[in-house]
């Protein structure tokens, strides 16, 4: 069993990985560590999922807007990753997180759940790949919502948003920025998750 459990946040562009890695580190941590719970919070998957309900006027104005590449309002996600956290995390269980926070002001909002939850210490996964190679890897993965537009919109709001949360992290005190290559195969960048955080 691992002595304490793990709080780790994979930032990253989209088409960088960070889900597929999340879901293999989430594997390694069930085999090596049964006896704790591993919490997967992805707030792209729970706005897609919110969009597909349509029922009324939040779930289509995100079906609409999904396409567009337009950053969701921090309130909406907040609602989702506070919901995640509210039914499924306790001080004892590894908290795997892909999605949030986008922006240095949800990073503080952030603050208060890790507070409540008795989580200090962070791990912060920083998935680097260049903007031509998640371009690519977008346009293959054939996804609704992964149109030119949206693409280019999100590339953009990840350069001028998301960049300045690593910066954030850094400053953080408790708090360890492993910066990993992320144009490698999947193994590849797993392995390098599994020994940046000692699992290996």
């Amino acid at each position: 069993m691992i002595h304490s459990p793990h709080t780790i946040i994979f930032i990253g562009p989209q088409g960088s990985g960070k889900g597929t890695q999340i879901e293999l580190l989430s594997k390694v941590f069930k085999n090596i560590d049964p006896e704790r719970r591993v919490v997967d919070i992805q707030t792209g998957r729970r706005f897609r999922a919110l969009a597909a309900k349509g029922e009324g006027f939040t779930e289509k104005k995100v079906h609409e807007t999904l396409d567009s590449g337009i950053l969701q309002p921090l309130f909406l996600s907040a609602v989702l990753w506070g919901d995640a956290f509210h039914h499924h995390v306790d001080p004892e269980c590894h908290i795997l997180i892909d999605g949030f926070p986008r922006t240095v002001n949800e990073a503080r909002v952030l603050e208060s759940a890790l507070a409540f939850y008795k989580r200090e210490h962070l791990t912060i996964i920083n998935l680097e790949a260049s903007e031509d190679v998640v371009r690519e890897r977008m346009i293959q993965r054939a996804r609704p919502d992964d149109t030119p537009i949206s693409i280019e919109a999100r590339l953009a709001w990840y350069r001028e948003e998301t960049l300045p949360v690593l910066a954030y992290y850094r400053e953080r005190m408790h708090t360890t920025v492993i910066d990993c290559d992320g144009t490698g195969s999947i193994h590849e960048v797993h392995n390098q998750i599994l020994s940046a955080v000692g699992l290996i």
